[in-house]
């Protein structure tokens, strides 16, 4: 059989344009190299909770019109993202905000805490940063720096903060209010019952296959499609040819305790350098659960190799000249849709995927 359309990866992007493009009266067939869909929003059942299996995901939009578009596949619960950062034996809240400062300083005003921050930044000096250390130091003064940004920086990209370029840090959300919500979109949830269930919608009466590497298939099935829409690797599209991009991957040990309630917490992280992960997720207060067991998942950041799952793209100097390469190649494509966090080596919020994904079904079809 032929198709009007296989689309290469059964995550956001891609059965956002499978959904739309069905709905258009086009054939369509999805395949995808893991053994299920929904790519890194997946989550599975164990005991009775839904784990997100690639990392924690929170929707949040402003965007009225993408909140009625996700709702239109599944409910949404009421959960507000408000984590915990660990630093030694002290509890902070974040985003930075009067209950981290009030905290940190034993202060109770919004101009006591911008006083300190003022006279912090001030006897530092610094004009121009150089690096990252010297950015942050800039924008949150010493004592935040020390305790809530430089262990887990250094984790996440497994450098030391001097040896990191300060655009990396371009602002920092300070709030000077006693509010702990980490958004400030006007909707965020979690999908009732998992992120699964939406792309199950999205794919209802769509020939899906999975174990499915694009690489072995177009070899066997060079002609099967008019298009392609392909949401992997862009650099792995072209073998690599000029070049590997740079991702951060992500290692999750994950562990079933038996007890209702481990951290009180949906995240908490933790900023101490010496502690190798960077948080541990408690997946049921995502949904609210009474589960008599509870899952959790310690995050450990990575350097990434070929052949490992990437996660975070390293949009540094070097990385954006070769993407831009990579995409001149891509604009000769013609038959090729690029979409999604590694069609685009763009970092995006799961709203922001489906408004990519939208625009690019209405470039094909309107």
């Amino acid at each position: 059989m032929r198709y009007d359309y296989l689309i290469v990866g059964a995550g956001l992007f891609g059965s956002v344009f499978a959904y739309e493009a069905k709905k258009r009266g086009k054939t369509v067939l999805v395949i995808d190299k893991r053994d299920h869909i929904a790519g890194n929003i997946y989550t599975e059942d164990v005991e009775g909770i839904n784990v997100h299996k690639y990392g924690a995901h929170i929707f949040h939009t402003s965007d009225k019109q993408i909140w009625d578009y996700v709702n239109q596949f599944v409910e949404f619960n009421h959960y507000i993202n408000s984590p915990i950062a660990v630093y030694k034996d002290e509890l902070y809240n974040l985003p930075f905000n009067m209950n981290t400062f009030s905290k940190m300083w034993n202060i109770r005003t919004p101009q006591q805490a911008k006083e300190i921050i003022e006279k912090q930044i001030a006897e530092l000096s610094i004009t121009e940063p150089k690096n990252l250390e010297e950015q942050a130091l800039s924008l949150a003064g010493r004592d935040v720096y020390e305790k809530l940004i430089k262990g887990y920086t250094e984790k996440q990209w497994g450098r030391d903060c001097k040896e990191l370029p300060a655009f990396i840090i371009k602002r920092l959300p300070f709030r000077f209010t006693y509010d702990n919500n980490y958004f400030n979109d006007r909707f965020q949830g979690i999908p009732m019952g998992g992120y699964t269930k939406i792309v199950e919608k999205m794919l209802e009466g769509i020939e899906v296959l999975t174990s499915t590497d694009f690489a072995d298939f177009k070899k066997t099935h060079p002609d099967i499609a008019d298009k392609i829409v392909f949401t992997g690797m862009l650099d792995a599209y072209f073998d690599y040819q000029l070049g590997a991009l740079e991702y951060r991957s992500v290692r999750f040990e994950n562990e079933v305790l038996d007890c209702d309630n481990y951290q009180g917490n949906a995240v908490v992280n933790y900023t101490e350098r010496d502690v190798p992960y960077t948080r541990i997720i408690e997946h049921k207060h995502f949904e609210f659960g009474k589960q008599p067991k509870t899952v959790i998942s310690r995050e450990y950041s990575s350097e990434w190799k070929v052949g490992m799952e990437p996660y975070y793209p390293v949009n540094d100097e070097r990385n954006n000249a070769l993407v831009a390469k990579y995409q001149e190649l891509a604009a000769k494509e013609k038959h090729v849709i690029f979409g999604g966090r590694l069609g685009n080596y763009k970092y995006y919020d799961m709203d922001k995927v489906i408004v990519a994904a939208l625009e690019a079904v209405k470039g094909e079809f309107e």
